[in-house]
């Protein structure tokens, strides 16, 4: 069914929305897409690895062919190790920049690979800003590349990424750019923002399903990266290069999904691009978090850094309020929604991105006003703490 006003229906299938930062709700003729079967050595197939290529790049806003793209089978994750792997060399150090989760995750990855970094953590939820960035890197020559987080959907925070570009570029690095949540809504245009290489993911804001990942490299950097990976199968120059050579993805690809993303971009481009799909990404958040204000919830950050993808709130202080609970009545409702990540203070989080528009936005609020009233709590007011955590991001 189509809910009254909204030109997205429901779920055909009768499953709840994904109000995640992906997997996500994906269209049905996405869906319908991965019926067929196909041979990943067959003439057709290599032509949908290669428009899928070639339309992720026009995406990227590159048209001199400075850029190639490079999908890579697996999870983001998956995708965004590769990156880290081929483009630093083994002997580079890489500065982190970390305010959640997939911050303090780059990290990790390099540790275990062993590539030498320097972390600034932000916590939970602060944004790493330019000036900081440039500071760090004046101080330690040895620094050859910087990772930033484009949106941190641990907390929904939209890092300046911009403004972090310009300082790595002024101090003569690299800077490498893990877009995962938010390639293909927000801005990331190669003429504005100068990055060695980009990675995101199939079923994030371009509404395909899990299975691949891809980097958006700048071709002369990834020719330099041969010899750099520690990994076979995670070698991003060595697929490039038997794509170039044969057309064909080293090892047995996701062959339904890259036909599933296939229809996601066409549906990318009838919506008007990053900017049509930045547009209703943004509504759903400003009505949903309109709405959840008016119910008393709070939001962890401030409006201006508040991402079209996904949104944290203060768990309410209210003693009858159980997450737990609250997540199952959602989810009877129709909406599956998302655990907090904070450390410090208990949260939620709500995504703004899939197949879904501001009706269906205010449905999801209705839903949460219906929710908290089957469990007796009368005012979603956080604790004095969370606001309390909320005014150091002001300070």
């Amino acid at each position: 069914m189509t809910p009254a006003n909204s030109t997205f229906p429901d779920p055909r299938l009768g499953e709840p929305f994904l109000l995640t930062p992906g997997p996500l709700t994906t269209a049905y003729s996405v869906k319908e897409a991965m019926l067929r079967d196909w041979g990943s050595w067959d003439g057709d197939f290599r032509a949908m690895t290669k428009s899928l290529c070639d339309q992720l790049i026009a995406l990227a806003g590159d048209a001199s062919g400075a850029f190639v793209c490079v999908p890579m089978q697996g999870s983001g994750s998956f995708a965004v190790e590769a990156m880290l792997g081929t483009m630093v060399p083994r002997d580079g150090k890489v500065l982190v920049l970390a305010n959640g989760a997939y911050g303090l995750r780059a990290a990790e990855t390099l540790r275990v690979m062993g590539r030498a970094f320097t972390l600034i953590d932000k916590g939970d939820y602060l944004p790493p800003r330019g000036a900081e960035v440039r500071q760090a890197l004046e101080a330690d020559p040895a620094i050859s590349h910087v990772i930033a987080i484009h949106c941190e959907t641990s907390s929904g925070i939209l890092n300046p990424v911009a403004e972090i570009a310009e300082a790595v570029a002024a101090c003569g690095r690299k800077l490498l750019i893990d877009s995962m949540s938010a390639f293909g809504a927000v801005d990331l245009d190669v003429n504005r923002i100068r990055y060695e290489a980009m990675v995101s993911s199939a079923n994030k804001c371009i509404e395909g399903v899990p299975g691949f990942g891809f980097v958006i490299a700048r071709k002369s950097a990834l020719e330099a990266a041969k010899g750099n990976a520690h990994s076979l199968s995670l070698d991003v120059h060595a697929q490039w290069a038997a794509m170039v050579k044969t057309g064909q993805w080293r090892f047995t690809p996701p062959t339904h999904v890259v036909a599933a993303f296939l229809e996601a971009l066409r549906l990318h481009a009838v919506e008007g691009g990053v900017e049509g799909r930045g547009a209703r990404y943004a509504r759903n958040r400003d009505v949903m978090v309109d709405g959840m204000r008016d119910l008393g919830f709070e939001t962890l950050l401030a409006d201006r850094w508040l991402s079209p993808i996904i949104v944290t709130f203060f768990n309410p202080a209210h003693e009858k309020f159980v997450f737990s609970t609250f997540y199952s009545l959602m989810k009877d409702k129709g909406f599956i929604i998302y655990p907090g990540k904070l450390t410090v203070v208990d949260s939620f989080r709500v995504g703004c991105i899939g197949r879904m528009d501001e009706h269906i936005m205010r449905r999801v609020v209705t839903a949460a006003a219906e929710a908290l009233t089957e469990m007796g709590v009368d005012t979603a007011a956080p604790p004095a703490a969370a606001i309390a955590e909320r005014a150091k991001l002001a300070a």
